[in-house]
């Protein structure tokens, strides 16, 4: 599921991530993509993948079932659009919206 926040960003992201209860796993190099997840250990679990360009934040939250079944591979049993997955974005979009976050988001189409 996929949501896009016009900036500026009024707080560092990590600090917004935290407060919203995701933890950093990592920043995809190649793309650019900062890798969220809540909880940190377990799973299921939420995986937010966030991208800042300019000042606009997307955010590509999934669900992910389990751990990645091959070594070396990130292939995994991820949901994308399910009612826990909605409900999930509407608490992250709440957090990011409420000072001082950010003030303006738009869905992404």
């Amino acid at each position: 599921m996929k949501l896009i926040f016009k900036g500026p960003l009024k707080e560092n992201i990590y600090n917004i991530m935290r407060r919203a209860g995701y933890a950093f796993q990592g920043k995809d190099e190649e793309r650019g993509d900062l890798s969220f997840v809540r909880p940190p250990r377990d799973y299921p679990r939420f995986h937010i993948y966030l991208k800042i360009e300019d000042e606009t934040l997307s955010l590509n939250l999934h669900l992910d079932q389990k751990r990645p079944i091959y070594k070396g591979t990130s292939a995994h049993s991820g949901e994308y659009e399910n009612e826990m997955v909605e409900k999930e974005m509407e608490r992250v979009k709440e957090i990011l919206s409420s000072p001082p976050s950010m003030t303006e988001f738009r869905e992404a189409g």
